[in-house]
């Protein structure tokens, strides 16, 4: 699963990355945390959008939010099969922007071991995500959002079993099309090449989802 990561680029730079319409302006977020709010890029007619959602996915049928599952993540290789993800599968595709992500390695004995995983070149990432608006009983509203998880590559296997769906600038319009079809934007989601992330050990104090700062993402 995926259950950190941080955006640390300056919104400019964001910007210009994923070609959204509006320029807003937001501070780097180094260690962030479901249910928090996160960045996302939706398309609609007139170009691409930045929003705001609450990571933790929530599909229009739920009554009680209370009792239903907190949905960071969503697995690629079900998305079609699971009624939660199906309507946002054929309508509500987004981009969520990154630029490093967090998991957590188990040893044979003591804490599990927090790793810092980032592009090689150092440049951003896009996961692929859904998103929801749900009308909760009272009649409002809130949007929230899941990250797309597939299997890792050969090089991140050896600290975790997943990864982020990460699509590349030469996909993110295939994959926002609203077209329904779904076959064709499920065929982007596959893992990273082996070459293409980097990962390093970094302290435990990522575990704790008030800690900020740079020096969260400092190798140990």
């Amino acid at each position: 699963m995926c259950g950190r990561f941080a955006l640390t680029a300056p919104p400019e730079a964001v910007r210009a990355y994923f070609r959204f319409l509006e320029q807003p302006n937001f501070p780097p977020r180094y260690n962030i945390a479901p249910t928090q709010p996160i960045a996302l890029v939706a398309a609609r007619r007139d170009g691409r959008h930045f929003m705001l959602a609450r990571w933790g996915f929530l599909p229009g049928f739920v009554k009680d939010v209370k009792k239903f599952p907190l949905l960071i993540n969503a697995r690629a290789e079900t998305l079609a099969e699971k009624p939660s993800f199906r309507a946002a599968l054929r309508r509500r595709r987004c981009l969520i922007p990154a630029d490093a992500w967090y998991e957590w390695r188990a040893n044979l004995s003591g804490p599990k071991t927090p790793f810092l995983f980032r592009r090689a070149d150092g440049g951003l990432l896009a996961f692929a995500g859904l998103w929801e608006t749900y009308l909760d009983p009272s009649g409002g509203e809130i949007d929230t959002v899941c990250v797309i998880t597939t299997s890792a590559n050969g090089a991140t296997a050896a600290i975790h079993d997943r990864m982020p769906a990460i699509l590349a600038p030469e996909d993110f319009d295939a994959w926002l099309n609203p077209d329904e079809t779904v076959a064709p934007r499920l065929a982007l989601l596959r893992p990273a090449p082996d070459d293409a992330i980097a990962f390093h050990a970094i302290s435990p104090r990522i575990n704790r989802a008030g800690e900020e700062g740079a020096e969260l993402q400092a190798a140990v």
